[in-house]
């Protein structure tokens, strides 16, 4: 599982994350972070928004309803056997 580290723009803090999945609908990027590799854990899921001045991706955490559910459900089928609770 590929480990990745974000960083928040306004507190400089660093977090690290497992990429679960990743998936592109309708021309956006999305993936799947968990904060532990076992067990049942935390995961949000991320949208690709642009990259930095410094070549890096930009990552918004997916909050509005509809879409949150129609990308968990495509994550749901691409992992088979994972359940994503809302």
């Amino acid at each position: 599982m590929e480990k990745i580290e974000f960083t928040f723009d306004d507190t400089d803090e660093a977090v690290e994350f497992f990429v679960l999945e990743q998936t592109k609908i309708n021309g956006s990027t999305y993936i799947l972070v968990t904060d532990s590799e076992e067990g049942d854990a935390e995961c949000l899921i991320l949208r690709e928004s642009g990259s930095g001045e410094d070549g890096d991706c930009i990552y918004e955490i997916v909050e509005e309803d509809t879409e949150l559910k129609a990308v968990s459900g495509v994550f749901e089928e691409l992992l088979e056997n994972t359940d994503i609770m809302m």
